[in-house]
Formats: C-alpha cells, sequence, structure tokens
C-alpha cells in the first residue's frame, strides 16, 4: 500500500467527510493499494485519531474477497504485540466493509531502503529484530502474515516499527493446509517463497524466507531476483537460490551471507521453523558484529544450509590455480568418502609413461616412490579434512521432544551441545514444561559445542471468558480480544434493571474456559420494555397509581375535580391516554373525581310544599316529603333534612316534613 497524503483526498474524494457506522469521521487519504485505501478518521465515540482502510468500491461484492477481508480484523486483532498495528474494529456500512486501526504517524521501511541502502549490517539486523519479533508473535498464535514486505513495515517518528496488513494472514492448523484463496497466489510475488509458487501452500517458513528477502534488500539495496515480468521473477524463486549479500556489496561477513541463505533456502525444510528461531539467529550474528568479529568459521558454518556445505566443498576453489604435480597427463585415483558423502575424484595419479628402450633392467626411481608417497598422504589428508569439515565436526541433535527442561539439558549436555531455550509456546499435544521443538531439530546436524534453542510448552492455550456484564459493548470487546477470544455477536434483550447498549451477560457464561478465538456472544440490554399505557378513565385512582408504580413509570395526581358523572376517587381523564407507549421512567398523570359538587341547602321551612319542592329541585337536589307528626293537612313545610346551611353534593335527596 503506497502513501497517498497528498492525492485526491480531499473534496473530490466521495469518502472524505463520511460517517461509517454512526461512528468514524473520515478525512483525508494517507495511502491507497490494490483491494484498499487508508484514510485518517476520527473515532466519535472515542474521540481519538485513528486509521480507516477501507475497500475499494465493487470489490465487496466478491463475498469470498470480503470474507478475507474481515478475517484481517479477526486475526490481527488477536495480536496484541508491541510490534504490530493494532485493529481495533470492523463494520459494514451499507456495503462500504471498513477496518478501523491504530494511526501510525511516520514512514514504511521502503523509504528507509530508498534513502539509505545499503545499509550497515548491524543497522539492518536491528530494523529486522522487530519486525521478526511482531511474526514470532503471530506464529505462536497460529498465524502467518504471507505479506511481507518493506510496504507493510511502518516506522513511526519516534522510532517504532510496527508489521501492518495482516489482511493475509490465515490461521494456520494441521488440517487446513491448503491453497489460500481457492489457489490464487496472494503476496508481492519479490517477496514469496518458492512453496507459495508451486503449490500455494504456506507455513511460518513462508514469512521467514520473506524476511531473508528483506534482510537482504537492507544490505544490498535491490531485489535478489529482478525480471521483466512477475512470472520471470516467480520462477527465479523456484530455480534460483537468492545471491550472497557480499557479491553485491563486497566486504559484509561470510557469517551475515550464511544468515540470508539460511532464512531463503529454497527448500523450507533449510530454513528456520518460524520467526522466532530466526530471531534467535539473528541475535547471534548481531552479537558476533557488535563484538567487532570479521570472520567466523562455526558461525558460519552452523548457519550454511547443509546442502550448500556440500556444494562449497565439492566445488573447486576460484583462486586454485597452481598446477598438478605430475603435469596434465593424469588419471583419476578413487578415494572412497566417508560414509554418506558424495563420491568425488579428489586427486589424480600419473599416467604410466612409455619405457625406453632399455639396453640393461631398469632402475628403480626413488625419486617417483616418494612422490607417490605424498600424493597418497596429500589424498588420504584430503579425505579426512574433507570427512572432518563436511562431516566428522558434526553431531547430530539428540531427541529430546516430550521431556523435562532438567532432563533435556542434561542430555543435550551428555551430547557436547549447549542448551538455550526460546519463548515458551503452547501446544495441543505436549504436556506444559516439556520439550515441544528444538532448532535444530531432532537428527539434524550441529557443530561440536553448538546450541539448540529448546522450546518448553505451555501447555493447551486456554482462556476463560471474562466477566464483561456491566461493561459496554466496546469495552467488551476490547476484553475479549485482550484475552484472546473472538467476538461473536451480540444479542439484545429487554432489561428493566440494566441500561441500555450495556452487557448483561455473555454466551458462554464468564469463567467457561476456551480455546483461543472461540466466539463469545453478548447479551446487550435494550432497555427496559416498553410500556402499553392501559385507561384508566373511571376507574379507581389508587389502582391506577399502583400500575405506574409497578411498570417503572412516574405516575402521579394532575389535580382532583368534581364530576357528576365520575365517581368520587376515580379517575376522570389521564395523560398520556390509553394505547399510548411508554419507556421506563416516563411520567403518567391523573385526574382524579372528587364527586358531584357541593351545593348549600337553603332554608324552605314554612314554605308550601310545592314552592320548596321547586325551589330545591332548582339547585339539583331531589326532593321527598314525609308527614310530621301532628299532621294538620295545611300542605307547608314543618323540617328539612338536611338542614338549611349545609353544604351537600349536587344531586342529594333531601326530606320535607309536611305539617
Amino acid at each position: 500500500m503506497q502513501p497517498d497524503r497528498h492525492a485526491a483526498g480531499g473534496a473530490s474524494d466521495p469518502m472524505t467527510g463520511r460517517l461509517l457506522d454512526g461512528r468514524y469521521r473520515v478525512g483525508s487519504r494517507i495511502a491507497r493499494g490494490g483491494m484498499a485505501s487508508v484514510y485518517e478518521a476520527t473515532d466519535l465515540r472515542l474521540d481519538r485519531t485513528v486509521a480507516v482502510k477501507i475497500m475499494h468500491p465493487g470489490m465487496g461484492d466478491d463475498a469470498e474477497f470480503a470474507a478475507r477481508f474481515v478475517r484481517e480484523a479477526r486475526a490481527a486483532a488477536r495480536l496484541s504485540h508491541p510490534n504490530v498495528v493494532a485493529v481495533y474494529d470492523q463494520g459494514d456500512d451499507d456495503g462500504t466493509v471498513f477496518l478501523a486501526m491504530e494511526l501510525i504517524d511516520g514512514h514504511t521501511l521502503r523509504d528507509v531502503i530508498r534513502k539509505e541502502s545499503p545499509i550497515p549490517p548491524g543497522r539492518a539486523l536491528a530494523l529486522l529484530e522487530p519486525i521478526l519479533s511482531a511474526l514470532a508473535s503471530a506464529h505462536r498464535a497460529g498465524l502467518i502474515h504471507r505479506d511481507v514486505k518493506p510496504e507493510n513495515v511502518l516506522i513511526a517518528d519516534d522510532g517504532r516499527i510496527k508489521v501492518a496488513d495482516f489482511g493475509l494472514a490465515r490461521a494456520v492448523s494441521a488440517d487446513t493446509q491448503h491453497t489460500a484463496t481457492g489457489g490464487v497466489l496472494i503476496g508481492t510475488v519479490s517477496y514469496l517463497a518458492p512453496e507459495l509458487v508451486v503449490d500455494g501452500r504456506a507455513d511460518a517458513r513462508a514469512d521467514v524466507y520473506a524476511a531473508g528477502v528483506l534482510l537482504f534488500e537492507m544490505l544490498t539495496g535491490t531485489k535478489p531476483h529482478e525480471g521483466e515480468s512477475p512470472i520471470q521473477v516467480a520462477y527465479k524463486h523456484v530455480h534460483e537460490d537468492v545471491p550472497a549479500p557480499s557479491s553485491v556489496v563486497p566486504g559484509i561477513p561470510a557469517y551475515v551471507d550464511a544468515l540470508v541463505a539460511r532464512a531463503t533456502a529454497r527448500d523450507k525444510e533449510l530454513r528456520p521453523s518460524d520467526a522466532g528461531v530466526l530471531l534467535h539467529q539473528v541475535h547471534r550474528v548481531s552479537h558476533a558484529l557488535a563484538e567487532g568479529v570479521v570472520d567466523d568459521a562455526d558461525l558460519t558454518a552452523d548457519l550454511t544450509p547443509l546442502r550448500m556445505r556440500f556444494e562449497a566443498a565439492e566445488a573447486p576453489g576460484p583462486d586454485d590455480t597452481a598446477p598438478e604435480p605430475f603435469g596434465s597427463d593424469v588419471v583419476p585415483a578413487y578415494v572412497p568418502p566417508p560414509p554418506g558423502e558424495v563420491t568425488t575424484p579428489l586427486r589424480t595419479l600419473p599416467r604410466p609413461a612409455a619405457a625406453p628402450p632399455a639396453t640393461r633392467p631398469p632402475r628403480r626411481s626413488r625419486k617417483g616412490l616418494v612422490l607417490l608417497l605424498v600424493l597418497l598422504l596429500l589424498v588420504v589428508g584430503g579425505g579426512v579434512g574433507a570427512w572432518w569439515f563436511l562431516d566428522g565436526r558434526y553431531t547430530n541433535t539428540p531427541g529430546v521432544l516430550g521431556l523435562t527442561k532438567a532432563a533435556a539439558t542434561e542430555k543435550l549436555d551428555d551430547a557436547g551441545l549447549d542448551a538455550a531455550f526460546g519463548e515458551e509456546a503452547y501446544s495441543e499435544t505436549v504436556p506444559a514444561g516439556r520439550v515441544v521443538a528444538t532448532d535444530p531439530e531432532p537428527g539434524a546436524k550441529v557443530v561440536d559445542g553448538g546450541t539448540v534453542t529448546v522450546t518448553i510448552s505451555l501447555g493447551k492455550e486456554r482462556y476463560d471468558v471474562p466477566k464483561l456484564a456491566g461493561k459496554t459493548v466496546d469495552q467488551a470487546q476490547d476484553a475479549l480480544t485482550a484475552t484472546h477470544l473472538a467476538y461473536g455477536e451480540s444479542v439484545e434483550r429487554w432489561s428493566d434493571d440494566v441500561a441500555e447498549g450495556v452487557v448483561i451477560r455473555t454466551d458462554p457464561k464468564a469463567g467457561t474456559t476456551l480455546r483461543p478465538d472461540t466466539p463469545v456472544d453478548l447479551v446487550v440490554s435494550k432497555g427496559p420494555r416498553p410500556v402499553n399505557v392501559r385507561d384508566w378513565t373511571g376507574k379507581d385512582a389508587d389502582a391506577a397509581m399502583a400500575w405506574a408504580d409497578k411498570h417503572g413509570l412516574n405516575g402521579r395526581i394532575a389535580s382532583q375535580e368534581y364530576s357528576d358523572d365520575v365517581a368520587e376517587g376515580d379517575v376522570i381523564s389521564q395523560d398520556p391516554t390509553g394505547g399510548s407507549t411508554l419507556h421506563h421512567g416516563d411520567d403518567i398523570s391523573f385526574v382524579v373525581s372528587q364527586g358531584p359538587p357541593l351545593v348549600e341547602v337553603p332554608n324552605v321551612r314554612a314554605q308550601g310544599v310545592d314552592a320548596a319542592t321547586k325551589t330545591l329541585e332548582a339547585l339539583g337536589f331531589h326532593v321527598t316529603t314525609e308527614k310530621a307528626a301532628g299532621y294538620l293537612g295545611l300542605g307547608f313545610v314543618f323540617s328539612q333534612d338536611p338542614g338549611s346551611g349545609q353544604s351537600v353534593p349536587r344531586g342529594s335527596t333531601i326530606t320535607l316534613s309536611i305539617i
């Protein structure tokens, strides 16, 4: 991906200014590659500046390609390492697939190579070390990068080195070693390992090869294989060894050449098994450079791939111009090689010359006999020397797999070898505390007194589901990533107790022990369930208030009013009305009836019964009459109940006693 800070990232770019997923405000474009562009953006939710990688329009229509793009987020998010560009988020905004990543202000390793190459070996290895550290972390997690190149190595302004773009990374397991992306080669051709070119299969050693090419390019300023087309370059990766850096830049120590040869061996079995092993070898070479060592034959031999050591021993030296001691008339003499070696004519014996005519019996030549003995000594000495150089000074790495650390150390010590312990690694088959791998591998040759790097098993890689209840979804996703577990999906549920957007629980539940990258689902609160408001008109106001409290609503009596139609204590009206929808904490108010209004009873005593009745009915009262004690038949009101001056509800009954 090429830097593009001054390219069309302004108003002419339709992405600039767009808000992705309601969260990321896209700014100017800073880089553009074959499948995506990278923009500077603002994370509005967390108020931070990020880099957003956006797939080019139309490419998301390819389901397989989009799935690979999404895998970049999940693969890279698994890696928590200071030399890996952090991936924060992944999303799809109406067909626009994107990643949110850590923003690194600085430049790329390509810029450094362009400006500084050829880079001195010490500086080149110092640049390579953090790259290998990042790749080693990925390899321990079961991931390969597949696209290691200078453009994917970012160097921050403060000097930090970060490996970016794990978009082609793929989880490695015993049953998924098949061609990436349906057989299509993925990666930059200048850094492709031969096995990727031949059949698309790759493991951690493909990244080791690319790192070796990277080192060659830093040391020389050129790529090891050039061609007029990518096919020609790929062909050279398969059929030609990477040349020694010293053939391009004289003066580079032989052990540095050997390191490059080891990392870029065409036969992947001759390369370091992963970036962690290569990092250990880089440390050895860096130490030799720091000590000012010009030549270290043992280190050179130890790093040089075995096949190349044989080829070097068999090939005539370029400076071997000394004439044969017996002239040109010679015949080859076969000398048996040491066991396991290639049969090679090492020296020649003189052809017999024609005997001159003899006038007397020939006299034996002492000079010829001496020369013959010298020749035999030279042949034997040469054979012994060749045997010593090619095999005699080596021993086989003993098998220590499955042993404890102490037992492995003792066995290596008995074999005359030193044990060095690299970073521990997880294993599904080897118990914790026992040897899971060695470099060199068991049975491989190693210089007598050399070092065997031992990897101790951490046991099965398992992680407990963290307690995420009460966290926001973003916080929960970050916690899962930090625990090497994967975020599955969010399932929303109503909750009267947990605020909206907050995790209620996880599935599997907190504390469950899982393999790395196992998806964990989040059950997230949607807040309280909405309340359908009942119609309480004409119903008991106390019952209405109890219902509101039960459903988390703020019920209140707005007022009390007289009503001729609604009984005292019942609801005259409510706000909002029945059939409305409320949420937890919303208000609902009621107007409660005080019954009919009160009316003062007038004094109608001594009035005629008809006149009194008319007066009371006009005020809304009901009137009944009865005969008073001592009734005389006069038809006048003797008394009334209720009495005059009392206030009673409209519609009350007034009883008149008639005399």
